[in-house]
Parts: structure tokens; C-alpha cells; sequence
């Protein structure tokens, strides 16, 4: 894990064999919230559209769905119709925590299922909800399952991460107490007469210490950090959270960037890119749209090592499956995503093509589902979208074009005249060497005027191919 901080940006890079796989960015002036929990005012509730429009006091509403309403706390029994009208009004001050960042013209998503997360697991105040990572063996499992039975009640909830592997009793308790502190917290100034809707009651921290306290644990080799206060931050909180994993955290005293030395900004230039390369001569064409993002791999210069066509093209779509899997997690690409495959003939190749990509997954944090291959040869997934991707983090809207990326003519368009208008009208003249004899200049600018061309005439130096300015 590679930590830059300049000035008011901070990036994280995770690298896997020296290959970026993951990257976080984050200014100071564009906070995340997601983690957050307010006192929002309920602005409108739309039955119709089962949801609830609430004022956090960041601008714009954001969206509560009835799925996230918390129907419990509303009071709501099992036998009663649960009904979004029936537990919000408008005016009617409401606890939400943000589980999206706005996107686009979309506002924030809400739930009023609180959950705070620490070092080791998830606390639930309201319950609702219990589970273990299933990444974790069943052993551990069952012995964590035996540790938290004494420290969390019926009515409560927990969510046991993977880093809670091997750790001891004594530090999930202060895990848990640190937690129900924090959550005692947030209801006393919820409950407070002072406290007016819409306000902060707890706010996440952010995202340097965010992403260490979820994804730095005993798998990493070592975290690199540029940047004073980024260093002083990681030492205070791993040294009361995670002491022992200090000794993988090393300060850059390089001279050079820490991104440039293990060359993070060339990978990031490429995965801003439309099309990506692959190994062995093929390419991915990725392309977003609104409803949804589209994947299209192609052959490309790669044309196999004997065998026949239906070999090489399983050979081009398995590595394909390890690069799509590696760009999704790179780029932070969310909601529904197709994926085109080269056709295969056997149904083995495309099993083996669709089981590679759900291996390679696995290493993905981010919820995801794949679904089967659909009679058109398409695989379908869906992923989770949390915030900003890389491209929305490192891009504006054309102010031109609107993001189409094309203009639009009133009249259709003469491709020929448009060449004729597009061709460079900078006059050139050959920079000819002093010792070089004036007629054989002469001679040669009549040859030039002799040959028809488009816009003006350009000329080019027969030495060196530079082309100079007309003094």
C-alpha cells in the first residue's frame, strides 16, 4: 500500500506483484459521506415512488427507500401493511446514515438501519442483522461466535470482519465497547432538545484512516506513506487501533515521487483510457453509459500458437476474465455491467472463461454478483457503487460537446469539405542550410506550386523532416 499526500489531495494506491489494482483519491475540498450519520428533516414522502426526500443540510435532498427504512424502531408491527406514509411525515426529524455519495443528479442515498463500523467488525444497535466474513474458516468462525455471544445482547448486531481472524478476546471487547460508546454517543445528541434537524451527530473519518481501518491488515507486505501529516495520522491511529502492524509501515525518504518509483501514475494515465492492451495482443474496449457499463474484447494482433480458432480465442478470453476483473476493482466501476466475449462453440470453454472471472473476483471487496452467460454469449454482473470512480475523480464534462463526444450539425455534414477545413494552414517554408545553393531552394519551390493540394501550401525540410515557421 503506497500513501501520497500533497497538499490538500491524498491518493492510496494498492499494488498486488507491482500492479495497480486499487486506488483511493480525496481532497479536503470533496468529502466523502458515506459513514455519516445525521438528524435529517423530511422534506416530502412520495408513496407512489416508496420513498422519502431528506434534508441533511448539504444542498441537496437525499433519498430514504422504504427497503431502508428501519421498522422496528418506527413501532411498526409484522402485521400492519409497512407503508412509507406510515412512519415518516413531512417536517418529522428522522436518524439516517449516507450509504452513497450523490452521483450525477442523484441525491445521497439514507437508511435509518444505523451501523458503525471498527477495526474488527460492524456494530448493529439495532440488530437486524449478524454475520462472520465467510472468508474466515470455520474454526474461527465458530471460536469468534463463542467470544462476541458475551458482549453483544439480543437486540443488538454484529458484522465480523476478516482482519478479525487471530485476534484476541481482549481487543474485540474494546472493539465492541468503543463502538456502543460511540452509539450512545449519537443517541444522546439525537434525543438532545438542542440538537436541530438537520444536523451531524457522528462523521466518519477520513478516507486515508477510513481505507487502513477496512483493508490494511496482516496480508500487506508493507505500507509506504509521502507526506507529514498523511505519516503522523497512520502512526496515531494504528498505535491505539493495530500496534502490532506498525512495523510494516515505513516513511518515504526517497528523492523522487513515491507514485513515480513504482511508476503508479503511468498505470493510472493507462486506466483512464478507453481501450486497455492485454499481454498477448488483444484489447478491452470499455465504454459507459447511463444505464449501464459495456465491456467489449477483441483479439486484437493476437493470433494463438498453433491449436485452432475456438483454442485461441478461449487462450485471448481467459486472460481477458483476469484483466476485466483487475479494471473493475482499478476503476471503481459500479451498477449493471455487460460483458462481451469472443464467441466460443463449447460449452467447457465458456464455463472455464466464466469461472476465471468469478476467481478472480473474489479479491474484490466490493459486493458483486455475476450472473450466467445469456443465449447472446453476454455475461452479465452487477456491482456495487459506492462513490466517484477514477474517471469521474480525474475528468470534467466537455464544455463543447456535453460529454457525447461528438458535435452536432443542423445540416449533414460534407465529410470532404471538413477534411479540406481540418488540414494545418500554417505556411511552412524549408530551412535550408547557408551552405546550401539558392537555385536548388528556387527549383524546389516551383515543384511545390506545381502539385495540387488543399488549404495552403506546407513544405517539409528533405534533411530533417522539422517543419519551421515563415519568418
Amino acid at each position: 500500500m503506497l500513501v501520497r499526500q500533497t497538499g490538500d489531495r491524498t491518493q492510496i494506491a494498492i499494488l498486488e506483484d507491482n500492479i495497480l489494482v486499487e486506488h483511493y483519491v480525496n481532497r479536503s475540498s470533496n468529502i466523502s459521506y458515506v459513514g455519516n450519520v445525521y438528524l435529517g428533516k423530511v422534506q416530502n414522502v412520495l408513496p407512489s415512488m416508496e420513498a422519502a426526500f431528506v434534508d441533511i443540510g448539504k444542498g441537496r435532498n437525499a433519498v430514504l427507500y422504504a427497503g431502508e427504512v428501519n421498522w422496528d424502531e418506527s413501532g411498526l408491527s409484522d402485521n400492519k401493511e409497512r407503508k412509507i406514509e406510515r412512519v415518516l411525515k413531512t417536517g418529522q426529524s428522522v436518524l439516517v446514515q449516507v450509504t452513497k455519495d450523490p452521483i450525477g443528479q442523484k441525491g445521497a442515498r439514507l437508511t435509518s438501519q444505523i451501523s458503525l463500523p471498527g477495526r474488527y467488525l460492524v456494530y448493529v444497535p439495532g440488530g437486524g442483522m449478524s454475520g462472520i466474513s465467510r472468508r474466515l474458516p470455520d474454526s474461527e468462525r465458530n471460536r469468534l461466535k463463542d467470544v462476541l455471544k458475551d458482549l453483544i445482547t439480543d437486540e443488538e448486531g454484529v458484522i465480523v470482519r476478516t482482519a478479525a481472524e487471530g485476534a484476541s478476546e481482549d481487543e474485540l471487547t474494546r472493539d465492541v465497547v468503543r463502538l456502543k460508546a460511540q452509539w450512545e454517543d449519537i443517541k444522546k445528541k439525537s434525543e438532545t432538545t438542542s440538537t436541530k434537524a438537520p444536523s451531524l451527530l457522528y462523521g466518519e473519518p477520513d478516507m486515508t484512516i477510513r481505507v487502513i481501518r477496512d483493508i490494511f491488515n496482516e496480508d500487506f507486505n508493507k505500507m509506504t506513506v509521502q507526506g507529514a501529516d498523511a505519516w503522523d495520522d497512520i502512526q496515531n491511529y494504528l498505535g491505539h487501533i493495530a500496534p502490532e502492524l506498525m512495523a510494516k509501515v515505513e516513511k518515504w525518504t526517497g528523492s523522487k515521487d513515491v507514485f513515480t518509483e513504482h511508476r503508479v501514475d503511468e498505470q493510472l494515465a493507462k486506466a483512464l483510457d478507453r481501450k486497455v492492451f492485454l499481454p498477448s495482443g488483444g484489447s478491452l474496449v470499455i465504454d459507459r453509459t447511463e444505464a449501464m457499463v459495456v465491456i467489449d474484447v477483441n483479439t486484437g494482433k493476437f493470433i494463438g500458437k498453433g491449436g485452432n480458432l475456438e483454442e485461441t480465442v478461449t487462450k485471448n478470453n481467459l486472460e481477458a476474465a483476469e484483466e476485466i476483473a483487475r479494471q473493475l476493482r482499478l476503476r471503481d466501476l459500479g451498477g449493471i455491467i455487460v460483458i462481451d466475449f469472443i464467441d466460443m462453440i463449447l460449452e467447457s470453454n465458456r464455463e472455464q472463461v466464466l469461472r476465471r472471472l468469478v476467481e478472480c473476483l473474489g479479491r474484490d471487496r466490493t459486493k458483486h454478483q455475476v450472473a450466467e452467460v445469456t443465449s447472446l454469449g453476454l455475461v452479465q454482473m452487477t456491482r456495487k457503487r459506492v462513490g466517484q470512480g477514477l474517471i469521474e475523480a480525474f475528468s470534467t464534462t466537455c464544455d463543447n460537446c456535453g460529454g457525447r463526444g461528438i458535435h452536432v450539425h443542423m445540416e449533414p455534414v460534407d465529410k470532404k469539405k471538413l477534411d479540406r477545413e481540418i488540414t494545418p494552414t500554417t505556411e511552412v517554408e524549408l530551412d535550408t542550410p547557408e551552405e546550401s545553393p539558392e537555385p536548388i531552394a528556387e527549383a524546389k519551390d516551383e515543384s511545390e506550386e506545381a502539385r495540387p493540394r488543399f488549404g495552403r501550401r506546407r513544405r517539409r525540410a528533405a534533411s530533417s523532416g522539422v517543419l519551421t515557421p515563415k519568418s
